[in-house]
C-alpha cells in the first residue's frame, strides 16, 4: 500500500523515469543470473562482432561480451550513486540542520568547509581525488560525495534558517515540544521534496562524473567495465562497429535521463 501511494503521487514524467531506471537495473542485476558470462573474458576470434545468439549485444575490440560488460558497468555506476548520494544526503541534512537551527560556531565551521570545497569546480575537485589514488573506486566515491554534500548542506541550512523564524516553529518551541519533535513535525516535511530533487539530480551528475573521468582516462582502469572507459576504448572502432560504440553512450543517456525525469515535482 505504501508503494502504491508513492506511485500515485508521481507525475507521468517521473513514472517514465522510474520505468527506465527499473529496466536498466533489472538488466544489470538480472542478466548475470540468466546468462552468467565473464565480462573480462577475451576471445580474439570474435572481435567487434555483430549481435548474435551467443553475444546478444555483440563484442568489443578484444572479443569481450558487451552485454556482460554493460551490465557490470551499470552496477558499478549504481553502487557509486547509492553510496555517494546516500552519504551526501545524510550528512548534508544533519549538518545543515545543526547549522540552521543552532547557528554560531557550528554554522561558521560548516560554511568554511563548504567554501573550501567550492573553491574548485566540482569536476576538477573529483579529478584531484581520482589523480591522488588512480584506479580506486573509493577516491571517486569520496570526491563525488564531498561535492554533492555541499549542495545538500547549503539547501538544508537555507531552509532551516527560514523555518526557525516561522510562527509554527516558534510556537512549538514555546510549548516546549522538544527538538526532535520540531524537526520531525516542521523541518523534515518541508525538506523532503527538496532533498528528493537534489538526490535525483545528484545521481545523474554522479553518473556523468564517473563517465567523464573514464572517458579522459583518469578514473578506473581496464579491464574494469565502466561506461566512460568503454567509450574511450571503442572510439577508434566507431566506423567498424557503430552499434557497439554507441551502446555505452546510450546507456549513460538513459541513466541520466531517468534521474532527470525522477527529479521533477511530485503531484499532491
Amino acid at each position: 500500500m505504501i508503494y502504491m501511494n508513492i506511485l500515485k503521487k508521481l507525475t507521468p514524467a517521473q513514472l517514465i523515469g522510474l520505468v527506465i531506471l527499473v529496466v536498466l537495473l533489472g538488466f544489470a542485476y538480472g542478466s548475470p543470473l540468466v546468462r552468467p558470462y565473464d565480462m573480462a573474458l577475451q576471445n580474439l576470434d570474435v572481435i567487434l562482432s555483430a549481435p548474435s545468439g551467443e553475444h546478444p549485444f555483440g563484442t568489443d575490440h578484444l572479443g569481450r561480451d558487451m552485454m556482460a560488460r554493460l551490465a557490470s558497468a551499470i552496477r558499478l555506476s549504481f553502487s557509486l550513486i547509492i553510496g555517494s548520494v546516500g552519504v551526501s544526503l545524510i550528512f548534508g541534512l544533519l549538518f545543515g540542520l545543526l547549522a540552521g537551527i543552532f547557528g554560531g560556531i557550528l554554522d561558521k565551521f560548516f560554511n568554511f568547509i563548504c567554501d573550501c570545497i567550492m573553491a574548485l569546480p566540482g569536476l576538477l575537485f573529483i579529478l584531484l581525488f581520482a589523480s591522488i589514488a588512480p584506479n580506486s573506486f573509493w577516491s571517486l566515491y569520496l570526491g563525488v560525495s564531498l561535492v554533492m554534500w555541499v549542495e545538500f548542506f547549503k539547501m538544508t541550512r537555507a531552509m532551516s534558517l527560514n523555518l526557525r523564524k516561522s510562527s509554527e516553529v516558534q510556537a512549538s518551541t514555546l510549548m516546549d515540544m522538544g527538538l526532535w519533535y520540531i524537526i520531525k513535525r516542521h523541518y523534515l516535511p518541508r525538506l523532503a521534496p527538496v532533498m528528493w530533487t537534489l538526490s535525483a539530480f545528484g545521481a545523474g551528475n554522479a553518473v556523468l562524473a564517473l563517465a567523464t573521468l573514464g572517458f579522459v582516462n583518469v578514473g578506473l582502469k581496464p579491464p574494469t567495465a565502466e561506461l566512460g572507459l568503454m567509450m574511450t576504448e571503442l572510439f577508434p572502432y566507431y566506423y567498424e562497429a557503430p552499434l557497439v560504440f554507441f551502446l555505452p553512450i546510450i546507456t549513460v543517456f538513459l541513466l541520466v535521463l531517468s534521474f532527470q525525469l525522477l527529479s521533477g515535482k511530485q503531484d499532491g
